[in-house]
C-alpha cells in the first residue's frame, strides 16, 4: 500500500532524514521507532504532505504522492494524526471531529461514520458538546484518531500517540490502535517512543537513528535484538 524509497528531507542545511525506505502492506501495523531528533515525524510530515521531501519517492496505492499537497494526499485515503495532538482547542469535539471529515461535506454517509467513531470512543460520545482544550490527555489523543478515521482512510499515520499519556492510557490506546485495524482493516504507521508498546502491536518495526532506518525486522523478533533491547526496553 505504501512504498517510500530513499526519502531526504532538508531544513536548510539541515538533513533531518537521509534516503529512508519503508513500505506498509494492506491491512498491516508498522511501526518506526527511535529516540528524538532521528528523524521519524519529519518522515512522516513528508509522507502526508506537509513537508515537500528534498528527494525520493513516495507510493501510495501505486501513485507517486511525493511532493503533493496535503488535502490531495488526504482524499487518497492516508490520514495522519499528528504529534501533540493538533486539536483545535476552543471547539467542540464534534466540530473537532467533523473538522476531520471536510473533504467529504454532509450527508448519510458522513453521519453514519460519525456514529462509527464516537461508538469506538464513547468518551467522545459523553463529551461530545465539551470544548476539545478541556478534554484529559488520553482524551485529547482519542479525538486526535478519532477525527483522522471521519476521512474513511485505508491508511492512518500516528505520530507518537502515547506522548506524555500515564501508562493504563498508553495501554488502552495501544488496544484501540489494534481494534481499528482489525475492525476497519486500515493500515497503521504508527511512530513512537514508547517502543515497548510499539514491538507489542505492530506486525513490523523499523528502528531510525540520525536519520536512517539502522535496523529492521519483524517486531516479536527485534523485542529479542540486543540493540533494541538495550537502548530502548532497559536493557
Amino acid at each position: 500500500m505504501l512504498e517510500v524509497t530513499d526519502l531526504r528531507v532538508r531544513y536548510g542545511n539541515v538533513v533531518a532524514v537521509a534516503g529512508v525506505s519503508l513500505s506498509v502492506a494492506d491491512g498491516e501495523i508498522v511501526a518506526v521507532i527511535g529516540p528524538n531528533g532521528a528523524g521519524k515525524t519529519s518522515t512522516l510530515r513528508a509522507i502526508s504532505g506537509l513537508v515537500r521531501p528534498s528527494a525520493g519517492r513516495i507510493s501510495f496505492n501505486g501513485t507517486d504522492i511525493a511532493g503533493w499537497k496535503a488535502h490531495r494526499i488526504v482524499a487518497l485515503g492516508l490520514s495522519h494524526a499528528p504529534e501533540g495532538r493538533r486539536l483545535f482547542p476552543q471547539m467542540t469535539v464534534l466540530e473537532n471531529l467533523k473538522m476531520g471529515a471536510y473533504l467529504r461535506g454532509n450527508g448519510a454517509a458522513l453521519e453514519r461514520t460519525l456514529q462509527e467513531v464516537v461508538a469506538r470512543f464513547p468518551r467522545l460520545a459523553e463529551r461530545r458538546r465539551q470544548r476539545a482544550g478541556t478534554l484529559s490527555g488520553g482524551e485529547q489523543q482519542m479525538l486526535a484518531i478519532g477525527r483522522a478515521l471521519m476521512a474513511e482512510p485505508r491508511m492512518l499515520i500516528l505520530d507518537e500517540p502515547s506522548f506524555g499519556l500515564a501508562p493504563m492510557v498508553v495501554t488502552e490506546i495501544g488496544r484501540v490502535i489494534q481494534a481499528i485495524n482489525r475492525a476497519r482493516k486500515v493500515a497503521v504507521l504508527l511512530v513512537e517512543q514508547n517502543a515497548r508498546m510499539a514491538l507489542s502491536i505492530s506486525a513490523r518495526t523499523y528502528v531510525m537513528e540520525t536519520g536512517t532506518i539502522v535496523l529492521e525486522g519483524l517486531s516479536a523478533s527485534l523485542r529479542e535484538s540486543p540493540h533494541v533491547k538495550a537502548a530502548y526496553l532497559g536493557g
